[in-house]
């Protein structure tokens, strides 16, 4: 794969799999963005670990309509086109229905829709736009498991990743056209900083288990999947969604 002189956005890149991408496509090439909302110092330590010398960290809030307008401005700005963008920033936000009350119901459902649909939402749209003045582009979304499986405690989480893949698809279908190629990816648990206290607590066990290989994925085996949807020769896998779970989740 080779990324030599390619503009390539990756949103929530401070840590995890927005991390992991980061490296590797700074490794074949790339020059990367590193966007952040509020880890500031994890962001400056993703930029301090890339090859080469030509990338950049942009703060933005994806949930202000204008931030995330400014954001990719400011990329093709910066950087004269954009040639892939990485929608990888979520939040996960525990909300069980038989023990949270409404006000907490109603907030968690607010900030996941706004940060990991709309906001994300967002950003493509500006994204794809320019895309479409320079001559194509592509995308590639961080869905989860969790939108085919369920997310029991934390619902809203669940139902914006099915958002986000119903909305790839779309886009797939709206931007083929124009040589702008969308494309999901669906981990299951990832070994990130973010679930570290999950995968390697009490539960750790049973949520290795849940696959046939006794483990959970590592960011870089999601990253190394994302580098193969942005790179050239997969037009035709356009609309894809692509499971990362190790087989602890079959859908039909």
């Amino acid at each position: 794969m080779n990324f030599k002189d390619k503009v390539v956005l990756i949103t929530g890149a401070a840590q995890g799999i927005g991390r992991a991408a980061a490296l590797q496509f700074a490794e074949h090439g790339a020059r990367v963005i590193v966007h952040y909302n509020n880890n500031h110092e994890q962001a400056e330590k993703t930029l301090a670990m890339l090859e080469g010398g030509l990338h950049a960290i942009i703060r933005a809030d994806l949930t202000d309509a204008d931030q995330s307008r400014e954001l990719v401005e400011n990329v093709v700005r910066d950087f004269g086109r954009l040639d892939a963008l990485i929608n990888n920033a979520a939040i996960f936000e525990s909300h069980p229905i038989a023990s949270v009350g409404y006000d907490e119901w109603r907030k968690a459902w607010q900030n996941t829709i706004n940060t990991n649909l709309i906001g994300t939402a967002n950003v493509t749209f500006c994204a794809a736009r320019q895309m479409i003045k320079q001559g194509g582009g592509r995308i590639v979304n961080v869905s989860s498991r969790g939108a085919f499986r369920g997310e029991p405690d934390a619902p809203a989480y669940g139902a914006s990743k099915a958002g986000l893949n119903a909305m790839s698809q779309s886009l797939a279908q709206a931007l083929a056209p124009h040589n702008v190629f969308v494309y999901a990816v669906a981990p299951g648990f990832v070994d990130t900083e973010r679930v570290a206290w999950k995968v390697h607590g009490p539960d750790g066990e049973d949520i290795s288990n849940q696959s046939p290989l006794k483990r959970v994925a590592r960011p870089d085996e999601v990253a190394r999947t994302i580098l193969f949807l942005a790179s050239e020769g997969t037009d035709f896998m356009t609309g894809c969604i692509v499971d990362i779970n190790g087989a602890s989740y079959l859908r039909s």
